[in-house]
């Protein structure tokens, strides 16, 4: 990729992190004495999201790895693309989108830019159909442990619906290719739809070979898919011990099953809200309403979402600096 390019991901950053950092609902001495209330939990916190890190690395890895020769590329540099582009996506609003393509950009002198489009775009899937996957085994966890009541088991029930159809969608879009499909979509949005038709138009023959790669993987090379699923849903299941760690500063009433709802409830809802940078207000608000559904208190919620900032901007910084330092000249 060039400098400049990198340069313009660096800036736009930078400057995210800048408005996070000024726009926090508590005070920074407040931040600072929770901080100091989890003492050293905290680095045990960032140490355990190298490892996700590490995991989420390893599923893109064998989805390259799948469609042939990888020259030199090294799993230590896609370690480095994996925190950078998960940075971008961090702070960028509208779809979580920003990091895709600066890691197509990036993985593009390796293998091509065919290649290293369906691997983003493989790997992108997975990660979202983990996200499925992780809601619906949260609704099993919670009508094998809780008592349900009308209101509860109604939202369970919509819960496990469209995680079904949103499930069903995806296992359309292994099988038949995804790149062509959402191009058509966007062909019928307003403001969007003469870039996507025209763009579909000239690349018409490279989005096809892409999608051609996508199916491929879900239609002949199953290991690598489900091996590459079930690491990424692994990857939610250990990210879990976050808020285990967080939750035991403050109290020992907690397993990690109820982590697991927390995480997976909270998630959902900050997804709901896709279109804010870091779910701003969404991830504290579903913090707070997961943890409350459990019996605790909503104070738990909020701490548990601020320490989770906090491990978010420290990861944001790591991957922006990488995204600067250790490139080569090709």
């Amino acid at each position: 990729m060039k400098n400049r390019f990198r340069n313009i991901f660096l800036f736009f950053g930078i400057a995210s992190v800048i408005v996070m950092l000024c726009t926090f609902d508590v005070s920074y001495h407040e931040i600072y004495l929770n901080l100091q209330r989890a003492g050293y939990y905290l680095p045990l916190i960032f140490i355990l999201w190298l490892f996700i890190y590490i995991i989420n690395t390893a599923s893109w890895w064998i989805i390259i790895r799948s469609g042939g020769p990888i020259n030199s590329l090294r799993f230590s540099k896609l370690f480095k693309y994996t925190i950078s582009g998960f940075a971008i996506n961090y702070v960028t609003p509208v779809g979580l989108m920003g990091g895709e393509p600066y890691r197509i950009m990036e993985l593009t002198p390796y293998v091509g830019v065919e290649r290293a489009t369906s691997s983003v775009v493989l790997y992108v899937m997975m990660h979202i159909f983990s996200h499925f996957i992780f809601w619906l085994s949260a609704v099993g966890i919670y009508v094998f442990i809780h008592p349900i009541g009308w209101e509860i088991g109604i939202v369970l029930a919509v819960i496990t619906a469209l995680c079904l159809l949103l499930i069903s969608v995806f296992i359309k879009g292994y099988r038949h290719g995804m790149v062509v499909a959402c191009l058509n979509i966007g062909g019928h949005i307003p403001f969007l739809k003469k870039f996507a038709i025209k763009f579909a138009e000239k690349n018409k023959q490279k989005l096809q070979s892409i999608d051609q790669q996508i199916s491929l993987l879900h239609s002949q090379k199953k290991r690598t898919f489900y091996t590459s699923l079930l690491l990424e849903y692994i990857a939610r299941i250990v990210g879990c011990l976050e808020i285990w760690l967080i939750l035991n500063v403050l109290t020992t009433n907690v397993n990690f099953m109820d982590c697991v709802l927390v995480v997976a409830f909270s998630s959902l809802l900050a997804n709901i809200l896709f279109f804010l940078p870091m779910q701003l207000g969404g991830r504290e608000g579903g913090f707070a309403l997961a943890v409350a559904g459990l019996s605790l208190s909503g104070a738990f919620g909020v701490y548990a979402a601020l320490i989770t900032r906090v491990r978010e901007l420290f990861w944001i910084v790591v991957g922006l600096v990488l995204v600067k330092f250790g490139n080569k000249k090709k």
